[in-house]
Formats: structure tokens, C-alpha cells, sequence
């Protein structure tokens, strides 16, 4: 997936071909040519919606077992979800943190949690917000990292020991950006990075069929209301700032965000470990026993 037609493919199948993809399409399209300024507000806002919407995904959370938490934050909230069993037996344990990608849920996590929670660690699951039982309707990469850092921030107050912050997808470019901020944690994972927010307003410009004008608008206008230029969520700005070891884990048959993504973190975190897997693409990692193996090895070293 190196040429332009190949680097649209991962967004345009996301986006899909549904009445309500074709109808945004045409309404996005018809407003920039109309009405510029409401062409960017509008590409802006389905931007910042995540996909398949959250009321798919509200009987999908982690089940009896954990025990749920809504925190207020920002104009949302973050959802928390603990392992009931644990309330009392692992109050010292280290915590895990794991987190989702965009579109996603806390209960996709629930694999590696189990995982961590067998290994005598404690895991928390963070729902971010416009996602899952999370409050919200849009929200974005920066707010994403924001989220992490004050989960984590909450936690230590509490008097938990962070030992890890794992994350998938989306939730992992901004947990790259988060760490190279001075986020708690002694260890982080990323689970498929993308390496780019920047080249995904790409990525939608063209499934949505909107002008590089409207495109380069809609990043000024990200940047300008969450205070932070896209750049700073690559990997080149954001990886030489992680101090902690970091464990990198791609598919190379990822369809949603390319294997080159998870080498140049590689490249630029200091001492990053790349674990390299084939054929489970991009969600199926987030389950399969050789993975949970190798993240959970990772995050239990002392």
C-alpha cells in the first residue's frame, strides 16, 4: 500500500457505500461549492463523528464482571471499567490501562485484559468519550490524548502504580503523543498505529470528495480549536520524546493502517520493539493468544 490509490483504499472501504455514506457525500460536496465556510464546519464535524456510530456498540460493553464507572470530562465523559474480583484482592496490583481505537469500544479490549488480569496485574479499561456508553458525539486525536492523560493522571492520585498504557488504532497515535508529553506510565504498547491524523484529512477529503482547500480549511480549524498542529501527532515529532520502552505490534495484512505506519514509530522511539504478525488484520489482533502473549510478557516485566 505504497501508491495514492492503494494509501485511499483502508478509508474509502471504511467510510463504506451506504445510502447514508452516498447522501453525505453529495451534501458535503453541494456545501463547499455553495457555501465554503459551511462546507469546512460540516466536513469538520463528520470528521470528528466516529464510525459505526456508538448506539451499535451500547450492548457490547465488557459484561457483569466489570465493574463501570462514567467520569466527567470536557463537554463528555470517559467511561472506566474495572474487574469487579479485584475491587479488594489486587488494590496494589499495577495498572494496566487499555485502550480503544476510533469507532470502537472497551469491551474489543476485554482479551488483553483478561490476559493482564491472569498475569497478577490489575487492568482498567477506558472508554473514551462519543464511543460506547461514553457521553459524547464527536471528539477527535487530541481529545483522545487529553483522555489518556487524565485517566492516568486520576489514577496515580488514587494511589495507583501505572505500569502500562496499552492502545489500539486511534488510541494509540494518541497515546504515542500523550507519552511524549510525560505521561505516568513505565511502559506503553501500541497496538496498529497510524502514523498520520494529518494524512488521514486525505484519506476523507477524497472518500467524501471534497477540495484540498476544504481539506487543508478542515485541519486549521482542528488545529486552531484543540491548540495543537497535526505534525506533532507523527512519529518523527512524537516518537523521539517517549522515554519509556514502547512494544509495537502490525499486522502486515492491516487494511486500515499500514504496516510502513508501525516502522516509522519504530524508527523513531528510542529502543521501540516492532513484533511483526501476518494474516489477522487489523482488529484480529486484539485477540489472538500470541499477541496477548507477547503484550502481556511486555507489560509484566519489572
Amino acid at each position: 500500500m505504497t501508491s495514492n490509490s492503494a494509501a485511499r483504499t483502508a478509508p474509502t472501504n471504511y467510510y463504506g457505500a451506504s445510502r447514508l455514506m452516498r447522501a453525505m457525500r453529495f451534501g458535503l460536496g453541494a456545501s463547499q461549492r455553495l457555501w465554503p465556510a459551511l462546507g469546512v464546519r460540516a466536513a469538520y464535524r463528520v470528521f470528528g463523528t466516529p464510525l459505526p456510530p456508538k448506539w451499535l456498540y451500547r450492548g457490547q460493553h465488557p459484561g457483569a464482571d466489570w465493574r463501570h464507572e462514567a467520569w466527567s470530562f470536557e463537554n463528555a465523559s470517559v467511561g472506566i471499567y474495572h474487574l469487579a474480583a479485584q475491587d479488594s484482592a489486587a488494590e496494589s496490583a499495577p495498572v494496566v490501562l487499555l485502550v480503544h481505537g476510533w469507532g470502537g469500544h472497551a469491551g474489543q479490549m476485554l482479551p488483553i485484559a483478561q490476559a493482564v488480569a491472569a498475569a497478577g496485574l490489575r487492568p482498567v479499561l477506558l472508554e473514551l468519550p462519543a464511543h460506547g456508553r461514553s457521553e459524547g458525539t464527536a471528539t477527535n486525536g487530541a481529545q483522545f490524548a487529553r483522555a489518556i492523560d487524565y485517566v492516568t493522571a486520576r489514577l496515580a492520585a488514587d494511589g495507583r502504580a501505572l505500569r502500562a498504557v496499552v492502545a489500539h488504532s486511534l488510541g494509540a497515535n494518541a497515546l504515542a503523543y500523550a507519552a511524549g508529553r510525560g505521561l505516568p506510565a513505565e511502559r506503553i504498547v501500541l497496538l496498529a498505529p497510524p502514523a498520520s491524523p494529518r494524512e488521514y484529512t486525505r484519506y476523507f477529503a477524497h472518500a467524501f470528495g471534497l477540495s484540498e482547500q476544504t481539506r487543508a480549511a478542515m485541519q486549521r480549524l482542528f488545529e486552531a480549536r484543540e491548540g495543537v498542529l497535526m505534525p506533532r501527532f507523527e512519529p518523527a515529532l512524537a516518537g523521539p520524546r517517549i522515554a519509556q520502552p514502547t512494544l509495537i505490534v502490525h499486522d502486515r495484512d492491516d487494511r486500515v493502517n499500514r504496516f510502513a505506519d508501525a516502522e516509522a514509530y519504530r524508527d523513531a522511539i528510542p529502543r521501540a520493539q516492532l513484533v511483526a504478525t501476518q494474516g489477522w488484520g487489523h482488529r484480529r489482533i486484539l485477540k489472538e493468544a500470541d499477541v496477548l502473549e507477547r503484550v502481556t510478557r511486555f507489560v509484566a516485566e519489572a
